[in-house]
């Protein structure tokens, strides 16, 4: 596996995403596992258009919001990030801190 557009997210993803056309956004979002800068990992993406932060936390991390931020993508509300060293079934959850606090 590797970081290819299977797990990324394009700018293709986010116009059919935007326009309510995109069939197969089950593929990108969510935790895919992959090889990013040869690094085994996941890469985690969410639509939280509302999120002032976002956040993986999980067993590989100790729950806590503050060591795996995921990065906002263009203006799409989706955020996304790779975390190396988790393994497939890794237990997770996403950390959402909305615009309100």
């Amino acid at each position: 596996m590797s970081a290819d557009d299977r797990v990324t997210i394009s700018d293709t993803d986010i116009y059919l995403f935007a326009e309510g056309t995109h069939s197969r956004l089950y593929d990108r979002l969510g935790a895919k596992p992959t090889v990013e800068g040869g690094a085994t990992g996941v890469r985690f993406s969410v639509w939280a258009p509302n999120a002032r932060q976002v956040a993986v936390i999980g067993d590989f991390n100790g729950w806590e919001h503050h060591e795996n931020p995921l990065e906002a993508v263009q203006s799409s509300g989706i955020w996304s990030g790779f975390v190396p060293g988790v393994e497939p079934g890794a237990r997770y959850k996403f950390y959402i801190h909305s615009q309100a606090g």
